[in-house]
């Protein structure tokens, strides 16, 4: 017998009824996969859900782009509060976007912010469930025309690969170690007991990374990490 695995997902749009249909949906779409959907919070502004993604600490976050509060970047500004946060599995929290938007300049910013995927509002109910269990296994998940997007402003052009792998040949192979982790939203204690080193070591191995690939927080290291599929 296939042992039932519960995913915990926030939902976060403007729009309640949206909301509401939305857990209907998905609720209803439990079945003999061994994935069980379990909606463990709901949010309508940056505020509110940086406040229950914190407290509820899911596996998945649904985030729409355009969202009351913050700084006025909508999901965007949701992610950034929340990049330290680990689900209640030990895992970084991974948010999918989910938005009626297609705009390149929508899917780019959410993106480089640090969300794991990003489909329209036009997306079925069984795909959308699909893509729940993709981001929250670790996968990139986009609707179609959408990953052009991505492709485009992450560098598929060959030269732009070349630039990168230049980028990662600056950094050592612990440092290559320690920057992952930290893009992860491992906390410097974290990586300091996942490699068997010091919180120091840690501290000045971090500093050396983010000068090396030109680089001001954190937040930008798990974008630029997660733009290259380093994670």
């Amino acid at each position: 017998m296939t042992e039932q695995r519960t995913i915990r997902v926030v939902l976060v749009d403007d729009h309640h009824m949206f909301r509401t249909g939305v857990r209907a949906e998905l609720s209803s779409l439990d079945g003999p996969t061994g994935q069980h959907l379990e909606i463990v919070g709901e949010a309508g502004t940056v505020e509110t859900a940086t406040a229950v993604i914190t407290a509820e600490q899911p596996d998945v976050v649904l985030l729409d782009v355009h969202l009351p509060g913050g700084n006025g970047h909508g999901g965007s500004d949701v992610i950034r509060a929340c990049m330290g946060v680990q689900s209640r599995s030990g895992l970084p929290v991974r948010f999918l976007a989910l938005s009626v938007s297609d705009a390149a300049e929508d899917v780019i910013a959410v993106i480089r912010t640090g969300a794991r995927g990003y489909v329209t509002k036009t997306i079925s109910a069984e795909d959308l469930r699909t893509a729940i269990v993709r981001v929250a296994d670790g996968d990139a998940v986009f609707s179609p025309r959408l990953a052009g997007f991505v492709l485009d402003a992450f560098g598929a052009a060959a030269g732009e690969v070349a630039e990168i792998d230049e980028e990662l040949d600056r950094l050592s192979a612990r440092e290559r170690e320690v920057m992952r982790l930290i893009a992860r939203g491992y906390q410097y204690k974290e990586v300091a007991k996942e490699l068997f080193i010091s919180v120091k070591t840690v501290e000045t191995h971090v500093s050396s990374v983010l000068r090396k690939l030109q680089l001001s927080s954190r937040h930008e290291l798990t974008a630029w990490a997660m733009g290259r599929r380093l994670l």
